[in-house]
C-alpha cells in the first residue's frame, strides 16, 4: 500500500529586487511627506516684530509688542568717542516722540573697539544713570560674525549695510521694515523728519480705522 502523501500549494514568492524597491519607495514618500510639513508647518521671519530678545536681565521678549510704531534700533556702547553725544540725542528723540507712536531700542555690543565691557545690567544702569534713559536697554549681543542675533542680523541683511561702529541707527516701520539707516556721526537733524513722516502715517491710519 502507497503511503498517503499531502500536496501543499508552494508559497509565492516575491523577488528581492522588488521587496527593496517598495521599501524605497516607501522611504522616499514619508521623507518627501516630512519636508512639506516642515516648509508649511514652519513660523516664517517676515519682519523685525517677529523676533524674541532679551532684556537686560535675560528674560525673553517679543518685538511684536511694538509692532504698530516707528522704532529706531541702534547698536550701543557705554565708553566711545560718539557716546554722550548720541545718547543725549537718542533720549530727545524718544522724549519728543514716543512712546505711544515711536521708541528707541538699544542693543548693547562689544565688537567695536571692546567699547562695551560691562555686563547688561550695568549697561542700562549706565544709561539711566548717566543720561536719563528711559527707552529699552537690550541684552548684550553680537551684531555681527556666525553668532551675531537674529534680530539684528536681519536690519543688516533688508537695508544691506553692516555696522561698521558703535550707534549705527535703523529706523522700521510700524509693519517691521526697514525704512533708512544712519552713522553714528549724523545728526539728530537728519532723522527726526523721518520720524516725523512715520508717525504722521501712523496717525492718519488710526484714524481711517475709526
Amino acid at each position: 500500500m502507497e503511503p498517503l502523501t499531502t500536496s501543499y500549494p508552494l508559497k509565492y514568492s516575491v523577488p528581492k529586487a522588488r521587496v527593496c524597491a517598495v521599501f524605497l519607495s516607501m522611504v522616499l514618500c514619508t521623507t518627501i511627506l516630512c519636508l512639506l510639513q516642515l516648509r508649511f508647518l514652519k513660523p516664517k521671519i517676515k519682519d523685525f516684530y517677529s523676533f524674541e530678545v532679551k532684556d537686560s536681565r535675560g528674560r525673553i521678549i517679543s518685538l511684536e509688542k511694538y509692532r504698530g510704531k516707528a522704532t529706531l534700533v541702534v547698536n550701543v556702547a557705554s565708553y566711545c568717542q560718539h557716546t554722550d553725544k548720541n545718547y543725549i540725542a537718542l533720549q530727545e528723540l524718544h522724549r519728543e516722540f514716543g512712546p505711544s507712536h515711536f521708541t528707541v531700542l538699544a542693543f548693547p555690543c562689544n565688537q567695536f573697539g571692546e567699547s562695551e565691557p560691562s555686563s547688561s545690567q550695568e549697561i542700562e544702569s549706565f544709561a539711566k544713570g548717566n543720561y536719563g534713559v528711559t527707552f529699552p536697554v537690550f541684552h548684550k549681543i553680537k551684531i555681527l560674525g556666525s553668532e551675531a542675533d537674529p534680530a539684528f542680523k536681519f536690519l543688516i541683511d533688508s537695508s544691506k549695510k553692516e555696522p561698521r561702529w558703535n550707534f549705527w541707527k535703523y529706523l522700521v516701520s510700524p509693519e517691521g521694515k526697514v525704512v533708512k539707516f544712519w552713522r553714528p556721526e549724523e545728526p539728530i537733524e537728519s532723522i527726526k523728519p523721518e520720524v516725523t513722516s512715520l508717525i504722521r502715517q501712523i496717525i492718519m491710519k488710526k484714524r481711517e480705522d475709526l
